[in-house]
């Protein structure tokens, strides 16, 4: 008589595991930054005047510093700009008109560290959110949120409109 162990379908086993654990398992994607870019044109695009008191540039050049409007900038101030700028709340002749009509300017130098890029990007959108926020309670006395009904949030976004354009990086340390 002998004591040996019948492992003749164990391979079989262990593959259709394998197979099982393949076909079950969801892999997770990175979202990254979730921008709409326009429509793909062959046409050449119209040519607008702006007029600058509505625009809110900002350059980040090689070495991670800010210059906003002109200005060097620390980062840690960059959100409390673009809030002042987009709602202008003592209705000054140099910053946006009306929360329609500004357009946020970011252009950055080839050399500029990814990381920097996200901070003043995040700092950007956190402007909008806050934003979004403060007209969500007062119009409805919620805080904004994608929960919120869809014709509540492209009111809020029509009054505010979220308008980020993203120039050309310059050349690694070209500081135009």
């Amino acid at each position: 008589m002998s004591n040996e162990l019948n492992a003749s379908s164990m391979a079989d086993i262990a593959f259709l595991l394998l197979i099982f654990f393949l076909v079950t398992t969801t892999i997770v994607e990175d979202k990254g930054i979730t921008v709409r870019l326009p429509p793909w044109s062959e046409e050449d695009p119209e040519t607008q005047r702006l007029k600058s008191r509505n625009v809110f540039s900002v350059l980040v050049n090689a070495q991670n510093q800010l210059l906003v409007r002109g200005e060097p900038t620390d980062i840690r101030d960059l959100r409390e700009r673009t809030k002042e700028f987009i709602s202008n709340p003592l209705k000054r002749e140099d910053l946006a008109e009306k929360p329609t009509m500004a357009i946020i300017s970011l252009k950055n130098d080839r050399g500029t560290n990814y990381e920097t890029y996200l901070q003043v990007y995040n700092e950007l959108k956190a402007a909008y959110n806050e934003l979004w926020d403060e007209l969500s309670q007062r119009k409805y006395n919620v805080p904004y949120s994608d929960d919120l009904p869809t014709a509540w949030i492209k009111e809020i976004r029509g009054e505010i409109p979220m308008v980020l354009s993203e120039a050309e990086p310059t050349s690694f340390g070209e500081e135009n």
